[in-house]
């Protein structure tokens, strides 16, 4: 379930008109965006981005990255852009770091639908002339690239029919693959990358009930090869990003409140790919796992409109 309060009664032209009148003058009225941008669902930030074109024959996103700054312009521009350029947006910055952020990469090709993945890939090709195929298997090498291609290449079957035989089948092969610690196994890259995400939860649960133990457990990191450690981190969380997305969101907010000036990206953008969705199980993870409120951790460790920004969007409007 998600966490946004969106408007009852709208009007795409009302509110690119008052978008306008708030970019105006000698400073941005900052409240104003908010009030308006932080409680409109996706279709009706589609309808006022038109509207906004339409009436001053200007971008919307251009326009708050020209009045606004810092961590609060890249969060209500992200939030306000259509979700598939969002993610392609996401995916491209992660390839452009020094060491790819693999678990961006895996988290939207995991978390989002076939049909989702159709969409960014399309963006990603419009924004940057490129596959993200192509770039992915450009900027990765090793068996982190084997996954990677995979997971970003496949169309998934999004349905709720699975196969129990198919499950205990492909857990004895996973089991095998992991007790030889062959961790590269094409066949751990074809399971992971190709069966839907349902029968993929009937493997790990076949998997935990034949052998006692979790999958994850057989993927701990060996400390003696860097390589072998990042590529085990990837395939742990490619797992856990199917098995239980909300659990594993939860976990990107802590390690990103524990070191904000690292991490800030990560508490963005889980809340803004995620308040139209299940953001409310997320919120509940999280205050079960840390004993306290991401609204409190936000209102706590962030500051002036990014904070009240991101409270809208947690559902908490107290200030």
């Amino acid at each position: 379930m998600g966490t946004i309060i969106a408007a009852k009664d709208f009007s795409s032209i009302d509110d690119a008109e008052t978008i306008k009148r708030a970019c105006q003058g000698l400073g941005t009225d900052e409240k104003t965006l908010i009030s308006i941008l932080a409680h409109r669902n996706e279709s009706q930030r589609k309808l006022v981005r038109l509207a906004y074109q339409e009436i001053y024959h200007q971008d919307l996103i251009q326009q708050l990255k020209s009045e606004l700054s810092g961590s609060f312009q890249i969060a209500i521009s992200y939030w306000t852009m259509d979700p598939a350029r969002r993610d392609a947006i996401y995916a491209n910055e992660a390839l452009k770091k020094a060491t790819p952020d693999y678990k961006v990469l895996i988290e939207i090709a995991c978390t989002r639908t076939s049909e989702e993945i159709v969409a960014i890939k399309g963006s990603y090709q419009f924004l940057y002339k490129h596959s993200l195929d192509e770039d992915v298997a450009f900027k990765t090498n090793g068996d982190i690239r084997k996954l990677l291609v995979a997971l970003i290449s496949a169309y998934r079957y999004d349905g709720d029919e699975f196969d129990e035989n198919v499950a205990h089948s492909e857990a004895n092969i996973l089991h095998q693959a992991i007790e030889n610690k062959v961790f590269s196994h094409d066949e751990i890259i074809r399971i992971l990358s190709t069966r839907s995400k349902k029968q993929l939860c009937v493997t790990f649960n076949a998997f935990r009930n034949i052998y006692g133990t979790t999958i994850t457990k057989g993927l701990l990191s060996n400390p003696n090869d860097d390589d072998d450690d990042e590529y085990l981190g990837a395939l742990r969380t490619t797992i856990r990003c199917i098995k239980y997305p909300q659990r594993y969101f939860a976990k990107v907010l802590r390690h990103a409140m524990n070191d904000l000036i690292n991490e800030e990206h990560g508490l963005s953008r889980v809340i803004i790919t995620r308040a139209e969705k299940d953001l409310s199980e997320i919120k509940d993870l999280y205050f079960k796992r840390n004993n306290v409120s991401i609204d409190d951790s936000v209102a706590k460790d962030t500051s002036g409109n990014y904070k009240t920004f991101l409270l809208a969007l947690l559902g908490n409007n107290s200030l």
